[in-house]
Order: C-alpha cells, then structure tokens, then sequence
C-alpha cells in the first residue's frame, strides 16, 4: 500500500492493445513508486510504452492488469465522473504539441480546465490564471492567440495550463519535441524551478539530455522498466540484432 509520502504506486501493471487478431503488449508488468515533490523522467526508444504508461498514470488510459494507487487510492475502483474529476483536479497535463486551442487567447486557454470545477467562482478562476502566467513569465501575453506565440511561448501557457488547478502532480509527455533546443532548456528550466517550490513532475523523453534534468529517470524497454546497465545492453543487442538482418 501506497505510504503518505507516496503519491503514485503501480504494481505489476501490463497493458495490451488488440488489432485484427494481433495481441501487442506495451507494459508488461510495471512497478513504479514515484513520491510527493519527486522529479522523475521515463526514458526509452520508440514504442517501448513511456507514453502508455503515462496515459495510464494521467488516468487517460486503463491497464490491463495490474494495480495502480494515486493517493493511496485504488484506481481501478473510481467511477468515470470520479476519474474525470481526478484528471481535472490532481493532474496537469503538459503535451508535446501543446493542444492550445486556437480561437482562445493564451488567459482563456489557462481558464478553461478551471471552468468544469463546479463552484469555483470567476475570480478565483481569474486569480489562478494570473498567477500560472506570471509563474511562466506569460502574463504580458495573456491577450495574444496561440498563432501569435512562438512554439516556446505556446509550450509556456501550456505548462501555465497544467499548473493554474494546483495538481498533487504535472505529467509532461515529450514537452520539448516540439522545440528547439534553445525553448527546450528553456523548458527545461521552468520545470526544474516548478520542481524546486514543491511540484512532483513526471516527464516521458526520448532526447537523455533533458532526462538528466530530473532527479530519478527510469529507463523503459520493450514495457518493462530495466536498469541503466541492462537498457545499455538490450539497446546494443537491438542494434546487432538489425545490422544482422540488414545484412541478411
């Protein structure tokens, strides 16, 4: 069982898609402790199941089996209102392709999430969107469209978004896929010092450089979460393995 300083706990969790009669297993029994204030990334090749298990984290997606506690809490026993709530209330989304709306100002895209919290009150929605923007170095942008940003600043509002509802936790999927390397520290950067007042941060990342910028990193392959040791030796054996059949 989850302990108070544990804010997410997965145990033996497996996820299986199914295409045309075709069973594809992207987690394959998962343990994953991550505790309050922690800063975590998830590293690992394409298709090795970050993203999956992200999902399922963010309560986006469900296991196959498997246990999975968020406050202690059983998941699996949440009703949909139950985990919509969740979602809106505990988790902060950052996505790579920053999902901004377009029509929406960057003030009114902060706003939104807030606005299916019954009984919040338009100024305490309006103080929260205020404080997120400032938190990201936005508010002076707070009336311009996502068109009129630039992919740093759109990524910015973005994690202005996921901070405005006070979340126990931000799960950032790839934030900085879409950026240059220049935004990409620079992301990097607000993360750590978000990281610093109290957040806990959970980042999926294919690039090891930002990987580093987190206290822990768990290494992902083939659905299975392996040591630094043997991600090193499985990857070199992929790599021998495709040189094998490439020159076959």
């Amino acid at each position: 069982m989850a302990t108070n300083g544990t804010l997410i706990e997965v145990e033996d969790l497996t996820k299986v898609f199914y295409t045309d009669e075709v069973e594809t297993h992207a987690l394959s029994g998962v343990h994953l402790a991550i505790a309050r204030g922690e800063n975590v990334a998830m590293s690992g090749p394409s298709g090795c199941g970050k993203s999956t298990l992200l999902s399922i984290l963010g309560l986006l997606d469900t296991p196959s089996s498997g246990r999975y506690l968020l406050n202690g809490r059983p998941v699996e026993s949440l009703s949909f209102s139950e985990r919509s709530r969740i979602r809106n209330q505990e988790i902060g989304f950052i996505f790579q392709s920053f999902n901004l709306i377009g029509d929406l100002t960057a003030e009114e895209n902060v706003e939104l999430p807030l606005t299916y919290r019954a009984g919040m009150p338009s100024a305490e929605r309006k103080k929260r969107v205020k404080e997120a923007l400032e938190r990201v170095n936005m508010a002076h942008r707070m009336r311009h469209y996502p068109a009129q940003l630039s992919g740093g600043q759109q990524q910015r509002v973005a994690v202005a978004r996921a901070l405005a509802g006070s979340p126990s936790i931000l799960l950032a999927d790839e934030p900085t896929g879409n950026l240059d390397s220049k935004n990409g520290e620079a992301v990097m950067r607000l993360l750590g010092d978000l990281h610093r007042d109290g957040a806990t941060i959970c980042m999926v990342t294919h690039d090891p450089r930002f990987a580093r910028h987190a206290q822990r990193e768990l290494h992902l392959f083939d659905g299975k979460i392996v040591s630094e040791s043997e991600m090193k030796r499985l990857e070199q054996e992929a790599e021998a393995e495709a040189e094998a059949g490439a020159e076959a």
